[in-house]
Order: C-alpha cells, then sequence, then structure tokens
C-alpha cells in the first residue's frame, strides 16, 4: 500500500467540499427545512410585496407594522438561508447557529402571527389587503412549521444536554486528552 492512498480520503473529501458553493443538505440545515425556509421567503416576499400595493388606507399603524414585519422577514430569512447553504456561515464568526436559527424563526413566526391579526382586524377591505393578510397567515405557518421541525429533529437549542443515562462516560475532546498527560 502507498503512503499516498492513507491520505487519500481525508485530501479527497477537503477538495470535494471546497468547490462547493451551495451546500443542501448542510451541518445547520436539511433539506426539508431548506424547501421550508424558501417557501418562507417567497411568502413573506408576496406579502410585502402585496402591502407595498396598498394605495391608501383608513389606520395606517397596523399597514405599517405589516410592512416591517413582512419586509424583516423576507430580508433576514433570505439571508440566514444564504449563510445557512452556503461556505460564508463558516467566516461570520457565530458557533451557535442551531441557537440563532431557532430563537430567529420562532420570533419571526409570532411577529408575523401578530401582524397577521391586527392587520386582519383592521384593514379597508381592499381585495389587495385580504390577499397579503392571507399570505401573512402562510408565511406565519411556514415559520412555525420550521420550528416544529427543527425542534422533532434537533430538539431545543437551549437545553443542556445531560451525561448518558446508562453509565457511560462522556467522551473527552482529543486536546484535553493529549494535556492531561502532560504533552502540551
Amino acid at each position: 500500500m502507498e503512503p499516498a492512498e492513507v491520505y487519500r480520503p481525508t485530501t479527497t473529501t477537503d477538495q470535494q467540499t471546497k468547490g462547493k458553493y451551495f451546500m443542501v443538505p448542510s451541518v445547520h440545515l436539511d433539506t426539508p427545512r431548506c424547501c421550508i425556509k424558501a417557501l418562507e421567503v417567497l411568502l413573506s416576499f408576496v406579502a410585502f410585496v402585496l402591502e407595498e400595493v396598498v394605495n391608501n388606507c383608513t389606520s395606517c399603524a397596523p399597514l405599517y407594522f405589516f410592512e416591517f414585519v413582512s419586509c424583516t422577514a423576507f430580508l433576514f430569512t433570505l439571508l440566514l438561508l444564504i449563510l445557512l447553504i452556503t461556505p460564508l456561515h463558516q467566516r461570520v464568526g457565530i458557533s451557535c447557529w442551531p441557537h440563532l436559527d431557532f430563537g430567529y424563526t420562532l420570533v419571526i413566526a409570532f411577529l408575523f402571527l401578530i401582524a397577521s391579526i391586527v392587520f386582519a382586524a383592521d384593514n379597508g377591505s381592499l381585495t389587495v389587503e385580504k390577499a397579503a393578510v392571507a399570505f401573512g397567515f402562510l408565511a406565519t405557518a411556514a415559520f412555525f412549521i420550521d420550528v416544529l421541525l427543527f425542534w422533532k429533529k434537533k430538539g431545543l437549542p437551549c437545553q443542556n444536554t445531560s451525561p448518558p443515562a446508562d453509565g457511560q462516560a462522556v467522551p473527552v475532546a482529543e486536546s484535553e486528552k493529549l494535556n492531561a498527560n502532560g504533552n502540551e
């Protein structure tokens, strides 16, 4: 066996992932959640565009709040999606992507729900306003589905992990093992 064959699997893997710009599934985003996130971007964009088409309003505060939430959801979800499916997330300097993803998605889901309810309760009953509200509720549903899929697959990211119940020792990082033996 040649020495080059021993090193081939690790270097080949590095070279294969280096050239990829879109990685789905990735460490932080599996394929179903990626599709849901893309749907969130689309639905929040449509809700924002429909809200922008409204020419006049009898009570503008609900309209403006809905505008803010739908625009924020569209832009930040698009940014999060781009970061999670590309290697860019490694350059941002954030180490807790599951916490950020779960927390952001949950907050936007509740904000979209509140904005949609308020806008539905106090709008001018124009067809465009009703359509914006409908897309607002669809986007809300997509965000909540995303939160449920995250929770079902990975659990809550803010829960502390407990040691294994079967009495096995928790694995120690290799650098800690080396330092424990006095090899610093």
